[in-house]
């Protein structure tokens, strides 16, 4: 059976509402909503499968996985981070996963809060009652302090002002864009910032391997294992652009929502206090924090930052009576499977109180599914939480008047031009016991 493809009409529709939401997100919706499940736009030279829902997720990440490749040759994801675990198949990832997940599990995350205490008060130090900041540009210094010390054990302090804009544009390097219709050489005008990033990260990978330093951090992990610093650098880079990127989207859609809904915000505010108090907070009691794990997992469905999971098919298949032809680019949708109507009523409204119920399976992905699944998931929701619950602690925020902000498919899903929250109150950290 062929796979549904849009009308001209359907595609005219798409357009609009493109324009209107400023995001392909809303070309997207309006194309599952006129073709269902199933349906496969064109584009010149682009033209994927897309699948939607919890058997889409079952077929993709779990029964049909040994059937798709992750890895595109041509791709700029595959260009910058080369033979890192996330584009790589097979063995080879197996086995860098094996290698990589003891810095990962849960027993070490225990380790890391004070960390992301830490990198949560450097930043705000400089937040003044009155002023005005940008929550995805706050986050971002964030979660880059406290990837690199976590993961790393470096101090990135000094590198956020020269390595920030190569960061940028390493991400936009990997962003969708006009290369997935152009085919070729992609992303020209990005080397030096390229170069900049490769040079710190193989300089980092000397001075560890100079000292003999630890070895329970994944740089550690990743030397003891016995890796060349070539193959070292890809895991570095796959971990500081994909795990730092997904933690801003997240904290920076969470902090735009609560500022969009002030009693859940106040909810939420009295729950840390209610939990910690004028203590710090501490992975001890993290758990009773069950409003605010409502509030994060609403804010990943409504905007999972990895919004599709792409595959290129490895051999002819089915799915559901539909033809999937070997070198097909099937791109499953996380962001319409957890906006689905048949499987969440109200799917735009932001309801956390609809996650005290567990969703149905394959109904909530965010961090994907299957032997597959985001390896660093656990250390994203400690650090979430601690990042939030800190600010909450420490801040009074109000969402600054006519924000009107969308969501951007970048490398990973944000909200552009950004979340500007206004500083209410501010309480100095060394207000609260157990100063960082």
């Amino acid at each position: 059976m062929q796979i549904p493809t849009p009308t001209p009409q359907a595609g005219l529709r798409a357009l609009r509402a493109l324009l209107r939401q400023r995001s392909p997100l809303a070309a997207l919706e309006s194309f599952h909503a006129e073709l269902g499940d199933v349906f496969r736009p064109q584009l010149p030279s682009f033209s994927p499968v897309v699948l939607v829902g919890p058997e889409a997720g079952r077929f993709v990440l779990v029964s049909a996985r040994e059937d798709f490749r992750w890895r595109v040759d041509n791709d700029p994801v595959t260009h910058l981070l080369r033979y890192g675990v996330l584009v790589v198949d097979g063995e080879q990832h197996d086995t860098l996963r094996r290698q990589m997940n003891p810095a990962l599990h849960k027993r070490m995350l225990s380790g890391y809060v004070q960390a992301m205490l830490r990198a949560t008060d450097q930043v705000c130090a400089a937040w003044q009652p009155g002023e005005t900041r940008d929550m995805l540009v706050e986050m971002r210094k964030i979660a880059l302090l406290i990837i690199m010390e976590t993961l790393y054990q470096v101090d990135f302090t000094p590198q956020l002002r020269p390595l920030w804009h190569s960061v940028l544009r390493t991400i936009q390097y990997i962003s969708p864009g006009l290369w997935l219709i152009w085919r070729g050489t992609p992303r020209p005008g990005y080397q030096r910032h390229l170069k900049q990033m490769d040079t710190y990260l193989y300089r980092i990978i000397r001075a560890r391997r100079a000292t003999l330093g630890a070895t329970d951090d994944l740089l550690g992990a990743l030397i003891d294992a016995g890796l060349d610093d070539g193959l070292i650098r890809d895991q570095l880079l796959t971990m500081l652009i994909a795990g730092h990127d997904t933690s801003t989207a997240l904290l920076a859609w969470a902090l735009h929502l609560l500022g969009q809904h002030p009693a859940a915000l106040e909810r939420a505010r009295a729950e840390v206090r209610a939990v910690f108090g004028e203590s710090l907070p501490d992975a001890a009691r993290i758990a009773e924090l069950r409003f605010m794990d409502n509030v994060l997992d609403e804010t990943l469905r409504l905007y999972p930052p990895i919004h599709l999971s792409s595959r290129v098919a490895a051999a002819d298949m089915q799915f559901n009576g539909y033809d999937i032809a070997a070198g097909a680019r099937v791109l499953f949708s996380i962001y319409l499977t957890q906006r689905h109507p048949a499987y969440w009523p109200a799917a735009a409204a932001f309801v956390p109180e609809r996650h005290a119920q567990k969703p149905a399976p394959y109904t909530f992905l965010p961090f994907g599914g299957g032997p597959r699944n985001c390896i660093g998931a656990a250390f994203a929701q400690v650090e979430s939480k601690m990042v939030l619950a800190r600010l909450l602690q420490r801040f009074e925020l109000r969402a600054a008047p006519d924000q009107h902000v969308h969501a951007h498919m970048g490398a990973t899903l944000e909200p552009r031009p950004g979340v500007r929250l206004r500083i209410i109150k501010r309480l100095p950290a060394d207000s609260l016991t157990g100063q960082t």
